[in-house]
């Protein structure tokens, strides 16, 4: 079993990926990528609060520069300046098997579209009409398959369309030799992956300041 701060870091890895972004690089005891987006511009990511964590947090004053924790809010948030807002919970899940599916069947009226591009793959649903109902993502690095951006549209939901999804993306990650699975769930998100046979690993929790004060 691997150790938090390599589960971090591979997760951190897979989301670059995904993103096309730079892949992360070590600062002090975390991880720091360089997003470049204007609302985030850099993130920095620890797999515990510690001192490193706490420095960084009273040492920023620009805004849009994330920085994520795998814990509990209440592990920090009473220790940082004001000037940081909590974003949405987040949530680090893992599923070191195939993941548990029912008996499902694409939708009438959709069909996938699949590409790819630096070790990730992306399967669409679209439907009949052109219109993207469903995305997702898996990047493939070292020895883990990492699941990103999974969105269905609001038109297209409750037809478990989102499940087939994920069905397809681990055929995908299954036919290259990956069944370790890592991917950061919304609250919303969580729900349908614990169905699936995925386990919460840890809380992630990220902070930012929103703007100039």
């Amino acid at each position: 079993m691997k150790d938090k701060a390599e589960i971090v870091e591979n997760w951190l890895k897979g989301w670059c990926l995904s993103r096309e972004v730079s892949l992360p690089v070590h600062y002090k005891s975390g991880f720091f990528v360089f997003v470049g987006d204007e609302k985030q511009k850099e993130r920095y990511v620890f797999p515990e609060p510690n001192e490193d964590f706490f420095h960084l947090a009273n040492s920023i004053d620009e805004p849009w520069v994330y920085l994520k924790v795998s814990t509990s809010p209440d592990q920090f948030i009473e220790n940082i300046p004001e000037k940081w807002e909590l974003q949405p919970q987040g949530y680090l899940m893992t599923c070191f098997h195939p993941m548990i599916f029912p008996e499902i069947s694409l939708a009438e009226g959709y069909h996938l579209e699949f590409s790819e591009y630096n070790t990730t793959f992306v399967v669409r649903i679209v439907a009949e009409n052109g219109e993207q109902a469903s995305i997702g993502r898996v990047s493939l690095i070292d020895d883990v398959a990492v699941y990103d951006r999974i969105v269905t549209e609001i038109d297209h939901q409750r037809k478990g369309l989102a499940s087939f999804l994920l069905k397809e993306l681990e055929k995908i990650a299954l036919s290259k030799g990956f069944s370790n699975n890592l991917l950061v769930a919304t609250e919303e998100g969580r729900l349908l992956y614990e169905t699936l046979g995925w386990k919460v690993y840890c809380l992630h929790s990220s902070i930012v300041i929103p703007s100039e004060n």
